[in-house]
């Protein structure tokens, strides 16, 4: 056998190679350990905490934590026995003197509507109960509605650690205390409307941005270098200017008495007293979003477009093939990967908007995304607006996955 490879100091090769490829990837990985702290600090760990959060009760189960315990114990069936109201009782005339009874009535009136004014008339008098007698009869006569088992039910629900509820409230479904699930009575529904919604509009400002965006690409790739630059320019002003500005330009562009309606009525297309309706309307959303996002279409089309030599354009027409067969059978196809690119970023920019559907859009442009931030801002109820954002979040990796099972992330083009 031939005598092992040895390095200059007498360490064998192999040890040495195995150290330096080990000392590459350390140093590899420090070089971009400062960036992955980043994404999981920034990104990873708020996700993991709203997903958490869409079914975390701990606060609520921590402050009447007692009476958690005893309305566990309790089969629901006939009102709760006075274990139940006592502990109840006695926790609530704590959470009076700190100040937070309000924060529980408010959490369990999302359970049972009536629960905050019953909690608050009931804190008012709680001082004249007598520990002696009989505290459900004593409840009962503050307000008749504890009577009713259903709102002891709502409070052995509404202290439960963790439930995921608030997932069937964001496709309008609701669990009974029996267990059973049902759709909210037909006036309440809404958020199914604004999930339909949301994806027509997505889907409709996609389509709209590659009808306008592909000539406007295959333009940038023919014309000669310095035309070029000066219309990718234009494209790319939008991004040089703040989304407010834009989406406020595009409120003065289009109300009834706004600068588009008066060339229209200047120019005798429109009467005066019949002006278009272009503004807190789908139409408006439309119009705004489709210019707000069209550069992001533009710009991986181009990119695919640039690489496209037109000589086989002409090779096909020499061959016999009509300029639109050419088109339809060579060009279009070379071009696939832009378009799958340029689509899937304008969808999912999108699906999430926020800030134009609610300017121009009025009620009519309301998306998910608004009714999230209502959730979060005015109703505060935190679990069903993170429920509702973890859906959304899923049907954007839906979205990338299927993307990739179809067309394959390592096609993407963006320029």
């Amino acid at each position: 056998m031939s005598e092992a490879i040895r390095t200059s100091d007498g360490e064998l090769l192999s040890v040495k190679l195995r150290k330096v490829e080990s000392r590459r990837r350390t140093t590899a990985f420090l070089l971009v350990a400062p960036l992955l702290l980043f994404i999981l600090i920034a990104y990873i760990f708020p996700i993991f905490q709203m997903m958490i959060r869409s079914v975390d009760n701990t606060e609520m189960n921590s402050l009447l934590a007692k009476t958690a315990i005893a309305v566990e114990k309790w089969d629901g069936k006939d009102l709760p026995p006075e274990e139940v109201t006592s502990t109840f009782y006695y926790e609530l005339k704590d959470l009076i003197a700190e100040k937070k009874h309000g924060k529980v009535a408010t959490r369990l009136n999302y359970e049972k509507g009536g629960f905050t004014s019953l909690i608050k008339k009931t804190a008012r008098k709680l001082d004249k109960f007598d520990e002696k007698e009989n505290f459900l009869e004593q409840f009962i006569d503050v307000h008749k509605r504890w009577a009713d088992v259903e709102y002891w039910l709502a409070l052995k629900r509404g202290t439960q650690a963790y439930h995921g509820r608030k997932y069937l409230t964001t496709f309008d479904f609701e669990q009974n205390f029996d267990g059973s699930i049902e759709r909210i009575p037909e006036k309440k529904r809404i958020n199914v409307t604004l999930w339909l919604r949301t994806i027509f509009v997505a889907v409709g400002v996609t389509l709209c941005c590659f009808i306008l965006a592909y000539p406007i690409a295959h333009l940038l790739a023919a014309l000669p270098t310095r035309y070029a630059n000066l219309l990718m320019i234009c494209v790319l002003l939008p991004f040089w200017t703040s989304l407010l500005v834009r989406t406020s330009s595009w409120m003065v562009l289009l109300q009834t008495q706004g600068v588009l309606n008066d060339i229209l009525v200047s120019i005798g297309i429109v009467a005066d007293d019949n002006r278009l309706e272009l503004m807190y309307n789908m139409t408006g959303t439309f119009i705004a979003m489709t210019q707000i996002l069209l550069p992001f279409m533009v710009l991986p089309l181009y990119s695919v477009m640039k690489t496209i030599q037109p000589s086989l354009m002409r090779a096909a027409v020499s061959m016999g093939s009509t300029p639109f067969n050419a088109f339809r059978k060579i060009y279009f196809p070379l071009t696939y990967p832009g378009i799958s690119a340029g689509s899937i970023l304008v969808f999912v920019l999108a699906i999430g908007y926020y800030i134009t559907p609610a300017l121009v859009g009025g009620s009519k442009g309301v998306l998910i995304s608004n009714r999230i931030a209502y959730h979060m801002q005015k109703s505060l109820d935190w679990g069903l607006a993170t429920a509702m954002a973890a859906v959304l979040l899923i049907a954007v990796l839906i979205v990338y996955w299927l993307y990739n099972r179809i067309v394959g992330i390592d096609n993407m083009r963006l320029g």
